[in-house]
Formats: C-alpha cells, structure tokens, sequence
C-alpha cells in the first residue's frame, strides 16, 4: 500500500472517496441486519393502507399541507363513486325516488367521467350529489348496503360536503385516512422507530393482486394481518358469491401454517371496530355465520369479537405457537398509536437475537 505522503492530491482524494463509501455500506449491512420487515396481508378493503398512513403520522413525516392536497381529487372522486354506486344499486332493488327530481340529478352524476380533479368540476355536481343524498330513494338504498359494493367512509364525506366543496379546501388527516384509493402493486415505507429501521411493505388485497404477495416473504420478521371485522354480512368485489369474512379466514388459514413463516410472529387486526359496533345493532352475525354460539348475545360488541378471534384461531395447525391479536380501528390515530406499541414489543422481543438488538 502506497505511503500516503507519497501520494499525488488526486489519489489521496480517491482513497478518501473509497474509505467513505465503504462506511456507508458496512452502516448500510448494519442497518439491513436490524431492519425489522413487516408485511401487512389481508383482504381488499380490511384497512392496511390505512394503517400504512397511521405509521407515517405517528412515527413518520406526517402529512404536511402538501402532502395532504395530493387527496384532494381522491376525496372528490370518493363522493362521486359513491353517489354513483348508490344509485345503479336504487335501480337493481327497484326502489323508487323520493323525489322524481332526483332521476335528472343522477343522470347527471352517472354521466361523470371517471375522474373529477378540479376544485370548479367538483363544485359544479355538489347540488346534484347533496339533492341524491336527500332523497328517501338512495337513503333506502344506503340502509342496504351490505347488499352491494359501497365505501365505509361515504357517510362520512357525505357530512362533510359543505367543507369539501369550498374553493380552497385542503383535506385534514382524518380525510386523509379515510379516502380510499385500491393498491395496485407493492409499496415499502420505511421508518425509524426508537432507533430501530422498519420497513412496511403493503401489498394489493385483491385477489388479481395476491399473486404480488410471495414476492414479498423473503427476510419477514412479522405478518401483520388485517381483517375487516364489520364485513361479515358482505361479498367481495371481485366474487359476489364470496363472504368477505369467509375469505378472510381462507387467506389466514394458509399464511398460518405455510411453513415459510413457521418462526415469523403472525399478529391479527381485527379491524373497524367502530363500524362493527355499530352494524351489530340492526344486523345479526348468525345469519352469515348459524354457527355463533348459542347463549351469546350478536348484538354485544364482545360476544361478536371473541367469535370472530375463535375462529381465525381455529385455522392455524399448531396450537402451540400463540395467536397474538388486537381489535382496532385504523382511522383512530390513537387507538392505533397504543395497539402498535404493544406490536413493538411483541416483535422485538420474539427477534431479538435475529435483530442484533440485546
């Protein structure tokens, strides 16, 4: 090795180069070695990129004000979809309009291109979306829903049309939350938690979209596995044939006992326990499920859960590994600010070794 007072200011500035490109590999390794990886699985709809958006609020960038006008057409296009499906959904059932006023209104919105963008075009249907909203006719329809495709947040947006239809509207973190975009593909966030490296990797729920998901399993270190536990009474999307739970439990029975992630700490989220809550009141879990327990009550919230979790724990094959489990709901940031700290731990202390981290 040459002595590097003999060394021309050219060399010497190359070996520097060289010297801290290898630092910040060997950090890099350091890094990859502790990295905690987490896959979130679950069916379309049951609230992982939700989350996903929980994790950057709490542990990340947050949404900034620009960050958070990039939802402004999803939320947009959120209420027109919905106003949409509601009523193609009032003409399948036969049910009449309220208003015979209504008919020119939904003619208007179900002519709509599929996308609206622009503060001028969305202001521009508000009096036909608020007049459809109005009527009796897709208030019926609404009461239906469990009968058809329909977004969980269109309720919610629908309360806040007034905000949402002002010229210089900008979406806050709730609105965030609960817009809904599907995820095509694989998306990977990272994060530094207490001074560990997470990655998140969200994959596509859909069933066009799971063929992604094995791509995803090399150097797992926990599954988080997302249910949408209010969606017992509902059918998926893609097959109108197929209860959304059912799946669920089909997708859960065959991560569980795939022997890939025979040491990878499997977590589940039974999730949207406010819409859960709420459904129970006037929907009965027995009639999509006739195995719910006798002696329990479908309309107490933690008959229903403790049913639920009984049979997610009932797919897996080995009865000796525990079934770690939380009830959540995605859009409260403090909920899931509590839950994932327990998921932390749990993590962490299941990898320890693995993650270099005593």
């Amino acid at each position: 090795m040459a002595c590097p007072c003999m060394m021309s200011a050219e060399q010497r500035d190359a070996r520097q180069r060289s010297a801290l490109i290898d630092k910040e590999l060997n950090s890099e390794r350091d890094t990859i070695k502790r990295q905690v990886k987490v896959l979130l699985l679950g069916a379309g709809e049951s609230g992982k990129s939700t989350f996903l958006k929980q994790m950057r609020i709490i542990h990340g960038e947050d949404f900034d004000e620009a960050a958070r006008k990039e939802y402004i057409p999803t939320v947009y296009n959120n209420l027109i979809k919905a106003s949409k499906i509601l009523c193609q959904a009032k003409e399948v059932m036969e049910i009449p309009w309220g208003d015979s006023s209504s008919s020119a209104h939904a003619d208007r919105i179900l002519s709509l291109a599929p996308s609206v963008d622009t503060a001028k075009e969305f202001a521009e249907v508000v009096p036909a979306l608020k007049a459809l909203w109005a009527d009796s006719g897709i208030q019926a329809a609404f009461g239906r829903r469990s009968e058809f495709q329909l977004g969980d947040s269109t309720q919610y947006f629908y309360s806040r049309i007034d905000e949402i239809q002002q010229a210089g509207y900008i979406p806050d973190k709730q609105d965030v939350l609960r817009s809904r975009k599907a995820t095509r593909g694989i998306h990977e966030y990272d994060l530094t938690i207490k001074k560990v490296p997470f990655k998140f990797v969200d994959v596509g729920g859909q069933r066009s979209q799971r063929t992604k998901w094995f791509q995803c399993f090399d150097e797992v270190t926990s599954i988080l596995y997302l249910v949408s536990s209010s969606a017992f009474d509902q059918t998926l999307v893609e097959d109108r044939s197929t209860n959304r739970m059912s799946e669920s439990l089909n997708i859960f029975n065959t991560i569980a006992n795939n022997r890939c992630f025979k040491n990878v700490s499997i977590i589940l989220f039974l999730n949207k326990t406010d819409l859960l809550e709420e459904k129970i009141k006037t929907v009965s879990i027995a009639d999509s499920f006739p195995d719910f327990p006798e002696g329990k009550d479908t309309t107490d919230l933690k008959d229903v859960q403790t049913f639920m979790l009984n049979m997610f724990d009932q797919q897996r094959n080995n009865r000796d590994k525990l079934l770690y489990h939380h009830f959540t709901t995605a859009t409260d940031t403090k909920n899931i600010r509590y839950v994932f700290e327990a998921v932390r731990s749990t993590i962490l202390e299941n990898n320890l070794d693995a993650l270099m981290l005593s």
